[in-house]
């Protein structure tokens, strides 16, 4: 008889115990708690003014890579959405904007200081810096999020960590999941069990049409 039992967890790190569950399975959850289950990140940067002396691009990359916290019922994949544009609709894009103004002084600017328009998806920490700027430079964005896999780009990767050992008694198997933020450990792994039955289920379909 198969079993999933909760060891330890916070608020940024889960183990569970696995117990008469195939390794296949297993890892194949491992796998994805770590980039398959969808969260939010930020996908395309509009640049307005960037005086700093951080290229565009590299000031993209940093925002792309901002852990956005996600409410998974609320939003659509892109995909998956009713909307079915690129452009996107407020189910499955987010906007976000920061303007620094104009610096006085030496400073960093921090993830706290992106402004969402919906308040569900929103740096999971205020302190991450993102460029320091100089006296007399500003940057000014706006950057569309959206929900997005880890094996489509590591900024979407769900889990820090995500590791599978075998505990002392047999048939038994001890699983890690380390947030990133965006959701809560404890929702990895039920987002995470969900996908693999659902994957299964999608192969078990692919195997019925071969045999017919």
């Amino acid at each position: 008889m198969s079993s999933l039992d909760v060891i330890t967890k916070d608020s940024e790190k889960i183990s569970i115990k696995l117990k008469g569950v195939p390794l296949q399975y297993a890892n194949a959850l491992r796998r994805v708690c770590l980039n398959g289950v969808p969260v939010f990140a930020v996908d395309t940067v509009d640049i307005i003014s960037n005086t700093s002396v951080l290229p565009d691009e590299g000031l993209a990359h940093r925002l792309g890579l901002i852990p956005l916290k996600t409410d998974l019922k609320r939003f659509n994949e892109p995909s998956k959405c009713d909307c079915k544009t690129e452009s996107g609709c407020s189910n499955c894009k987010v906007l976000l904007v920061l303007d620094s103004g104009v610096s006085e002084e030496t400073r960093t600017v921090l993830s706290g200081e992106l402004s969402s328009e919906d308040d569900t998806v929103k740096p999971s920490a205020d302190k991450i810096p993102i460029i320091q700027l100089a006296p007399g430079q500003e940057i000014k964005i706006e950057c569309y999020a959206r929900l997005g896999r880890g094996t489509e780009h590591a900024k979407w990767n769900s889990a820090n960590i995500s590791t599978l050992i075998d505990s002392d008694k047999e048939n038994e198997k001890i699983l890690t999941v380390e947030s990133t933020g965006a959701l809560t450990p404890e929702q990895i792994i039920l987002a995470g069990v969900e996908e693999v039955s659902n994957k299964i289920v999608e192969f078990k379909d692919m195997i019925n049409k071969i045999e017919e």
